[in-house]
């Protein structure tokens, strides 16, 4: 298990500026569309936590698919946003509503329920802090993530707000060690403070 925390102030400038951007289209950038994108990019740096332990051993995904867990009436669901190695946020954005509709409906294909490569638990609109997730299994890692809240911090010795968000990684230690988790989150990190690269 890694933690970090995330200063979240430049990417919710960012949504809110796509999301002026893409008015009149029907689609709605939210805080988890953004982590979806920026999780997918790290995962290209760190393919080893899109992979799957198997008995032939450790098997890397070529797909990167981000199962977003959904609470619905019967319990807890972890449906995955296919292909999104190929998508913007703007379609990670669409797909995601998308799924969470289908959720509600019982219309979810069997593929959506079991090619998920890598998870994302936000508990953010519970007003969760910071919590640990389990792993989904075949998957060798979830990221569990809090609500933004704003916060002070020290920049440059000087006391300011910021919009500052937990979250924890799971890594299968079979699959990868603390290092190459924490080097993981990290780039995570980097791109969700640095956001306008998840644009590039």
């Amino acid at each position: 298990y890694v933690s970090a925390e995330i200063d979240m102030s430049k990417a919710m400038d960012l949504r809110e500026q796509v999301n002026h951007s893409l008015e009149g289209q029907g689609i709605r950038v939210s805080v988890n569309d953004i982590i979806v994108k920026a999780c997918t990019e790290a995962i290209k740096v760190h393919p080893k936590f899109n992979a799957v332990y198997s008995s032939r051993g450790i098997e890397i995904n070529q797909s990167i698919n981000i199962g977003i867990a959904i609470a619905g009436a019967d319990g807890l669901i972890v449906p995955a946003i296919l292909g999104c190695e190929n998508r913007s946020v703007a379609e990670i954005a669409k797909a995601s509503r998308d799924l969470i509709e289908r959720s509600k409906g019982g219309t979810l294909s069997s593929e959506e329920y079991t090619s998920g490569t890598f998870t994302i638990s936000n508990l953010g609109m519970y007003d969760v802090t910071s919590f640990i997730a389990i792993i989904h299994p075949p998957q060798a890692a979830v990221l569990a993530v809090g609500s933004v809240q704003e916060r002070p911090v020290v920049r440059e010795g000087e006391i300011v707000a910021s919009r500052v968000m937990s979250a924890t990684l799971s890594a299968d230690h079979r699959v990868s060690d603390g290092a190459e988790g924490a080097r993981f989150l990290v780039e995570i990190k980097r791109l969700l403070e640095e956001p306008i690269l998840l644009l590039m």
